[in-house]
């Protein structure tokens, strides 16, 4: 199963401009999306969908974005989206209790979206209600392998102004619930504008960059009270990821929504590397099945 991720799309950044930046940027990877081989099964949006939570008009913009799309597209809710502004515009997207979070039932990896917009803030939030639906969600299917989709990475990134503090409540609710299950094979977020990846609660967190501009990389200790002129946001190329299942595990691919320069092609000057490469995969397992044999036999 081919997991496509965009996240922080960011419409309405210019709200009077139909054909803003952001838009552009995600007609872009839309665009590099549509055209992969094979395509992806479905597409995460994970949160800042919008710019402004309550400007409707940024929502009914995401909503012909995507209109031929040739893969489902399945949103989250990120610090800059409204869920009522939302919810007019995607009434088909399911909500719990107020929250829009929901699972994804229909594929080999069970997918469970959580809600982690907490209003009048930038960080996340994971009240009570919110977490007693996941613990519910999990309590169904102990077996079945899960991905849990939110905006927020509950961590501390070492990014000088983008992270969360990892002592705050909501991290600790989270956090205990997803360590208590091991059926949680990895989470997949977004929100910091760049690629991360790591542990956390014992599986895999791993974060997306976003369509829109790129949070520039910056581990130095900043200081609130002193400007100091550093790179805070760059126009790197809008980017995506590529979760692939294998049945087994989730493996993470990065990329750019960009022309890239070819420095080589699939040639018949390159086939016999090729032919090599796969050879040798080929050998190394059946070398791996034969090994119990000839140890039995020494």
């Amino acid at each position: 199963m081919l997991i496509a991720q965009i996240t922080d799309i960011h419409l309405g950044f210019e709200p009077n401009n139909p054909a803003e930046f952001n838009r552009k940027r995600l007609d872009q990877t839309l665009r590099t999306l549509a055209a992969m081989k094979p395509r992806p099964d479905i597409l995460l949006a994970t949160g800042d969908l919008a710019d402004e939570g309550d400007d409707e008009v940024s929502y009914r913009r995401l909503k012909g974005a995507p209109a031929s799309a040739p893969f489902p597209i399945f949103f989250c809710m990120g610090n800059h989206d409204g869920r009522e502004a939302f919810l007019k515009h995607f009434p088909e997207v399911p909500s719990a209790d107020g929250f829009v979070q929901y699972a994804i039932e229909d594929y080999p990896l069970r997918i469970l979206v959580l809600d982690t917009l907490e209003v009048g803030r930038h960080g996340g939030g994971f009240c009570e209600i919110r977490a007693a639906w996941l613990r519910a969600r999990l309590a169904e299917h102990p077996q079945r392998p899960t991905l849990i989709v939110l905006h927020h990475p509950p961590l501390e990134t070492g990014l000088s102004w983008m992270g969360e503090n990892p002592d705050a409540a909501w991290v600790e609710r989270l956090r205990e619930i997803v360590a208590k299950n091991d059926n949680v094979v990895a989470m997949i977020a977004g929100h910091l504008h760049r690629t991360i990846v790591t542990q956390w609660a014992g599986t895999t967190l791993a974060v997306c960059p976003s369509t829109a501009p790129q949070v520039a990389l910056d581990l130095d200790a900043i200081d609130p009270d002193r400007p100091d002129g550093r790179p805070m946001i760059v126009a790197d190329p809008p980017a995506y990821a590529i979760h692939w299942w294998n049945g087994e595990r989730l493996i993470s691919h990065f990329d750019t929504a960009e022309e890239h320069t070819v420095l080589a092609r699939y040639e018949p000057a390159l086939q016999p590397l090729v032919q090599m490469l796969l050879a040798e995969k080929r050998e190394a397992g059946a070398a791996t099945d034969e090994e119990p044999l000839q140890q039995r036999a020494g």
